[in-house]
């Protein structure tokens, strides 16, 4: 384990899972990253990023989207924060 818990493998695991659960639930209600985006309030760049569970700077580094941020999302795609989410790794620091 890692001291940042955001940067250790179980998180880039969890946000690869959540990636690929907002691709299905955009998909399912057939809309563009960018309507989903703006829609949620935030930029596409933002939210291609957490659909690719990566961001572009930090040498590729697992995203760390904001709880208020997911929230906006899967309201924006009509479904709830438990169907958005993968099962939670464990971050703890032994």
């Amino acid at each position: 384990m890692t001291d940042k818990p955001a940067s250790s493998p179980e998180w880039a695991e969890f946000a690869r899972q959540l990636g690929i659960n907002l691709r299905r639930a955009r998909a399912a209600r057939e809309l563009t990253q960018d309507e989903t985006a703006a829609i949620a309030g935030i930029s596409l760049y933002a939210y291609q990023q957490y659909e690719r569970g990566r961001t572009m700077s930090g040498q590729g580094s697992a995203t760390n989207p904001r709880l208020a941020t997911i929230l906006a999302i899967s309201q924006s795609l009509g479904t709830n924060l438990q169907e958005l989410l993968p099962e939670p790794p464990d971050l703890t620091v032994r």
